[in-house]
């Protein structure tokens, strides 16, 4: 308790207003919608578990240590505290499958595919690997268990690249609040996304969540 004291106090911890309060507004009704359409609860019983949801994806983030001005995944950690959020609330806990499904249906709004699409028109190019390269260099996770260390693999023959993570903060958020089991429904996002992005197919072998030794994302140019 008087370590998050001290970081409210030092100004530390991440602000709920901006994007996280952003993502709220942009996801927040797909991920209502979603409880009815693949978890079947009333829609009164949704309602009520997204009211109930709100308050306690504000507590989370504000939780949360702020993160490097230069971490590209402070929105991976802002959708995960989402997701735990309607976990909390509702009354019965989902099975991996069921989770998957849901979490898959309620990011896949036209917002994402907007944002994936516009990836994917950058994707391989040489900024996209210079960022993956800086990203790779500044270890985040070292500072900050929230978030993400990886490693950067260009493929030698030229068709793509691997992002192998060797820490994971949506692992740590998602144990500390008892959905450790659940993580491999997140990671499913993965495939969609990068379906979404047109340009890439994605390819994987381990995660972090299922015992794996890291966490590979291997990005195959189409």
């Amino acid at each position: 308790m008087v370590y998050w004291l001290e970081l409210i106090m030092n100004g530390d911890c991440m602000k709920y207003a901006g994007m996280p309060s952003g993502m709220w507004m942009i996801f927040s009704k797909s991920f209502k919608r979603q409880l009815i359409t693949d978890l079947n609860y009333s829609e009164n019983e949704a309602a009520l578990i997204a009211k109930r949801a709100k308050p306690r994806y504000r507590e989370i983030v504000e939780k949360l240590p702020e993160f490097d001005k230069e971490d590209r995944f402070k929105t991976n950690i802002v959708n995960c505290a989402l997701l735990i959020s309607f976990l909390l609330c509702m009354d019965k806990r989902p099975t991996v499958e069921e989770l998957t499904k849901y979490y898959e249906d309620a990011m896949s709004t036209t917002a994402t595919k907007i944002f994936c699409r516009l990836g994917g028109k950058t994707k391989f190019t040489d900024k996209d690997v210079a960022g993956l390269k800086a990203t790779a260099v500044l270890r985040a996770g070292d500072r900050n268990k929230y978030s993400w260390n990886m490693d950067f693999i260009l493929y030698s023959d030229g068709s793509g690249y691997e992002a192998r993570f060797l820490s994971c903060g949506i692992c740590t958020l998602m144990k500390e609040y008892g959905f450790y089991d659940l993580v491999p429904a997140m990671c499913h996002l993965d495939y969609t996304m990068s379906e979404f992005g047109g340009v890439s197919i994605f390819i994987r072998e381990y995660t972090l969540a299922s015992g794996g030794p890291y966490c590979d994302c291997g990005y195959k140019k189409r």
